[in-house]
């Protein structure tokens, strides 16, 4: 993608000065069939936090099929919304915009025009070919779940883009005029007409037997509302969206849900854009048809699209190789520390004790480690309510649900919460994985106690199980650091392990 180049030349000179990698700004600015979206990034290119996101519903590839062009209207609102976010970028003095344009502005007879007018506005947007585009949603799948393997759907306005992975490969890709908009004007002469043109579609790919029992990851803002609606259909505790899961029969149900529900009763539904009820309906059937065909194993919901596709692909192999969850709480922990270099040896010290977890547990007690100082500054009363909403509700990827509540409460548990679960959890952990993330947490606040959140104490201090006992070994001349306040703490984590407190010499 090397026409997507930085567009410093139109802003002003404070962008242009050099930055902090944690602190640099970029701006990715995408011109969709059905909205155009402007989110900013600052932080480690990797997993870069969202400063700002802003969305206009210009439509764009409302009448592709009856007109074959981008209407009037539609054109006036897309470069109303342009100037308004280029405006925005210069403000936010951004080191860099990436702009690209989808489906509407690829097929569309005057999509030229609105390619000129971006330009003189200052943007040089890269025109995404299909198979191009599914590449890169693809990656954005891989981006926030690296181990994914299956088929991606990117449903968009005016296109739908499938994409094959297999453990962070991308592998065939395709891309069919089947956006929402298009999907509505084939579902005027029936339902069987879609079906008849899924059938043709999925015959291209020759993924009769590829795909079978594999899971069909979801991107795109019509699919994501999708699964809001499931997600408060059936009492689902966290309002996260990445990550979430559903079984392949509610697309079914989905489409019987709308058939039932009205405007009103949908813009009741928490974190659902009223912006994309018009086009549920027709995503649902179209995803209906596509995970029966497909006989997809589940539909996973991802946050991460072409967006976030296109920066992994703008970093290096080394970099991309890093586990985005880790990465993420790493340097929001280092941004709200006490003393940032106490996270990763925080990490490290109480690791021997939970030697026997699961693997796919040590990076989730890492994490907490991490953020293991992030409360500090909270008022000692709320400071675990604080914990719990960080490790809980964070931006994360790399994460499922279960492992989130091991994470909110080993947090809640090490910023003062008790040995309880936290209120309202439990409902995706079970029983021996929230029992063990409330030990990490008792094993945090030891350390953090000890520590007083330095390095030197960790660094010459060791706690380690022997037979039925919990041993904190001490050198002889960090032994005052044994007051009554550590000591209770180390009682404390040694009856949740069934385990003696003792202290001994190094």
């Amino acid at each position: 993608m090397t026409d997507m180049i930085a567009q410093k030349g139109n802003l002003p000179g404070s962008a242009q000065t050099k930055k902090r990698q944690s602190n640099r700004r970029t701006a990715i600015v995408d011109i969709g069939s059905n909205s155009i979206r402007l989110v900013v990034y600052q932080g480690p290119a990797r997993v870069p936090a969202v400063l700002f996101n802003e969305k206009v519903m210009a439509g764009l590839g409302r009448e592709l099929s009856t007109t074959g062009m981008i209407s009037e209207d539609s054109m006036q609102l897309a470069i109303r919304g342009l100037k308004r976010f280029h405006r925005l970028c210069m403000d936010m003095e951004v080191d860099s915009i990436m702009s690209f344009a989808t489906a509407a502005v690829r097929d569309a007879s005057n999509g030229k025009d609105l390619l000129k007018a971006a330009r003189k506005i200052g943007y040089d947007v890269s025109v995404l070919q299909g198979e191009e585009e599914a590449e890169l949603a693809a990656l954005g799948i891989v981006s926030g779940m690296p181990d994914a393997t299956g088929i991606v759907g990117d449903l968009g306005g005016g296109s739908l883009e499938l994409a094959r992975i297999d453990k962070g490969k991308v592998l065939e890709r395709y891309s069919f005029p089947l956006g929402v908009f298009r999907v509505a004007d084939l579902r005027t002469q029936g339902n069987d007409n879609l079906k008849a043109q899924v059938r043709k579609m999925l015959k291209k790919t020759g993924w009769e037997k590829k795909a079978q029992q594999m899971p069909f990851y979801l991107v795109g803002g019509s699919w994501r509302s999708l699964a809001r609606l499931d997600m408060h259909d059936s009492n689902y505790p966290l309002p996260v969206i990445h990550n979430y899961e559903m079984e392949p029969r509610r697309a079914q149900r989905l489409v019987s849900r709308l058939a039932q529900l009205n405007k009103e009763k949908l813009k009741g539904v928490p974190g659902l854009s009223t912006s994309r009820i018009p086009t549920l309906n027709d995503a649902a059937w179209l995803l209906s048809m596509l995970v029966r065909y497909l006989n997809s194993s589940k539909m996973v919901v991802s946050a991460y699209g072409v967006r976030e596709g296109m920066l992994f692909k703008s970093i290096s192999k080394q970099e991309a190789a890093r586990d985005p969850l880790l990465l993420a709480t790493e340097d929001a922990g280092t941004a709200q520390a006490r003393f940032p270099a106490n996270s990763k040896l925080l990490g490290k010290w109480i690791t021997d004790i939970f030697s026997d977890d699961p693997v796919e547990w040590h990076r989730i007690r890492q994490a907490a480690c991490n953020l293991g100082d992030v409360a500090w500054r909270a008022n000692p009363n709320f400071r675990a309510e604080r914990g719990l909403e960080i490790g809980l509700h964070g931006n994360w990827v790399g994460i499922s649900g279960p492992e989130r509540e091991m994470l909110g409460q080993a947090l809640f548990t090490s910023f003062g919460g008790g040995n309880d679960t936290f209120p309202g959890g439990g409902q995706l952990a079970d029983d021996q994985a929230t029992r063990r993330a409330i030990c990490w947490g008792l094993a945090m606040r030891l350390g953090q106690r000890l520590s007083g959140g330095t390095r030197n104490p960790l660094e010459q201090t060791h706690i380690r199980k022997s037979g039925k006992k919990l041993e904190l070994a001490i050198a002889g001349d960090l032994v005052d650091l044994y007051g009554d306040a550590v000591a209770k703490r180390h009682g404390h984590l040694a009856s949740m392990m069934g385990l003696e407190p003792v202290m001994t010499d190094v």
